[in-house]
């Protein structure tokens, strides 16, 4: 997991700015009307029978139930079959905490559903921002970047995941479930909980891993081993600074 300089200035920054946009939205008039008419023209225009399904597909593999069973598969696999412990521990913090952290963002603004009657899949109450099924799709592609972020791969898995967020944001639209601003909020706010996530991870819980039970088991020590082996291999090759040296992010690990 990458260190973020100014972490949790960046992370209230981006939640207070969520927060703003979704009370704005949900109890005035500047943006509703505009989210409605959008969210109808997306309906009304792009609608068909084969379309609906594949839709209502794309936003079943982003929900609560699925999204809790890709969440184990996943953290499992990295644990169990890879050994890798750290990187386990690692994306369930950038998962689970990147898609709860909209609940927080819904109580707080408590905005309702779009109406029921436009909708393929009626859902009710006030915590219609931030878009939940949104927020997990973009915490999974970050923890997917993550992991691939020193492989050649890196840029098709942004592009790849950016693609994700957009096709699981308008799956939502389309089926009449959230407004367009619930699921550009949810980007807002996964995104703060991410960066808050990374600073802890660093000034807190990287440092203390070793103390979680039976994580020993899983090839704990290997996985750090490794670690510290890349890191030195880092601070050998020279940047446009300078050479590089390992761990000069705990220096600016309280800012």
């Amino acid at each position: 997991m990458p260190y973020v300089r100014h972490w949790l200035r960046n992370s209230v920054l981006l939640f207070a700015a969520a927060i703003v946009l979704g009370m704005t939205a949900a109890h005035t008039s500047l943006i509703q009307p505009h989210d409605l008419d959008l969210d109808r023209t997306i309906q009304t225009n792009t609608r068909t029978g084969w379309l609906n399904d594949v839709m209502e597909g794309v936003s079943y593999l982003a929900s609560p139930v699925a999204g809790v069973i890709i969440l184990a598969l996943w953290t499992g696999w990295l644990l169990i079959a890879q050994r890798r412990p750290i990187q386990a521990v690692a994306t369930f913090l950038v998962v689970a905490v990147g898609w709860n952290s909209t609940q927080v963002a819904k109580a707080l603004v408590a905005r309702d559903r779009p109406p029921r009657q436009f909708s393929l899949d009626p859902e009710i109450g006030s915590n219609s921002f931030p878009s939940g099924h949104t927020a997990f799709t973009v915490a999974v592609a970050v923890a997917v970047y993550f992991l691939f972020r020193e492989s050649r791969h890196r840029r098709t898995v942004a592009v790849c995941g950016v693609l994700a967020v957009l096709l699981v944001a308008f799956s939502r639209m389309y089926i009449g479930a959230h407004y367009p601003t619930d699921t550009f909020g949810s980007v807002l706010v996964a995104g703060s909980a991410i960066f808050f996530v990374t600073g802890i991870w660093h000034v807190w819980i990287l440092p203390r891993v070793d103390r979680l039970p039976l994580l020993g088991r899983f090839g704990l020590e290997q996985e750090r081993a490794e670690m510290e082996a890349r890191g030195a291999g880092h601070a050998a090759v020279p940047g446009p600074g300078g050479p590089r040296r390992p761990g000069r992010h705990r220096r600016h690990a309280a800012r």
